[in-house]
């Protein structure tokens, strides 16, 4: 099954409302004859509303970053007394597409498990949005040789009970922890073997059908110079980028490095 590549832009906690419409104003041409790449940009909350303004009438998709989900009893909640959080149906309500769930970032510092992020993709899935699962292993388990057997159990937590139709519109990224921000970046061979192993989960957890049409993404100091040798690699399907993201020009042509690698 051919894939298309998915390419998604994390801007994490950057970005004033004017930032944002200065980078937008610089990429949004660079992008705009680019048809056969899926690209979104996830901007902070505070800068949805006009980035959804500016996107209008472009091939470019709004993301989020997080949402909160409240559960009782087996059952979601999409509002309630949880003073400066966002729910999923807020997020469909402004415009958004897709949502980061689970990003090394919110589980090194805001304690969020797999199950949690378990329960977030189900709250996407309720409202029509449509998850980015991350998952990755840190340096300490790379270097025990822990990697299979950590990137397992996140698969297996945070996809438990997922119904496969809405699985299949999903994404997960690969963010190997000690390579985001750091200036470092697995091999393609340390990226393919991970991406090939989250595909044969997949497989064992829904079918063949789902494992195929799944894409997963590959972050973690992705740059121009290197998109497209990464995306080439037969289970890679584009990438969740972070910091080179706020860059017009660089995004720009690892969005071009993905178009090229397939």
């Amino acid at each position: 099954m051919a894939r298309r590549p998915f390419v998604a832009g994390n801007w994490k906690m950057n970005m004033t409302q004017g930032e944002a419409a200065t980078l937008l104003g610089e990429l949004i041409p660079k992008l705009q004859a680019i048809r056969d790449v899926d690209v979104a940009v996830c901007p902070p909350f505070t800068a949805i509303g006009s980035t959804r303004e500016r996107l209008h009438g472009t091939p470019v998709m709004l993301g989020a970053q997080n949402l909160h989900v409240a559960e009782k009893d087996g059952k979601l909640f999409h509002a309630g007394a949880y003073t400066g959080e966002i729910s999923a149906r807020m997020l469909a309500d402004a415009g958004v597409s897709w949502v980061i769930l689970g990003h090394s970032e919110r589980r090194q510092f805001f304690g969020e498990t797999d199950a949690s992020i378990n329960r977030k993709a189900r709250a996407c899935y309720e409202v029509g949005l449509k998850p980015i699962i991350c998952v990755g292993e840190t340096l300490a388990d790379r270097e025990a040789g822990n990697t299979a057997k950590v990137i397992e159990a996140q698969i297996r937590g945070c996809l438990d009970g997922l119904p496969q139709d809405r699985m299949a519109e999903s994404v997960i990224a690969y963010e190997p922890v000690w390579a985001i921000g750091t200036g470092k970046v697995a091999t393609p061979e340390q990226v393919q073997e991970v991406h090939a192993q989250i595909r044969a989960l997949l497989v064992t957890l829904f079918n063949d059908r789902v494992s195929q049409a799944v894409r997963i993404q590959y972050g973690g100091s992705v740059k121009a110079g290197n998109a497209k040798a990464l995306f080439a690699l037969p289970d890679v399907d584009g990438g969740l980028i972070g910091g080179a993201a706020l860059l017009a020009e660089e995004f720009a042509e690892i969005i071009q490095g993905a178009r090229m690698a397939k």
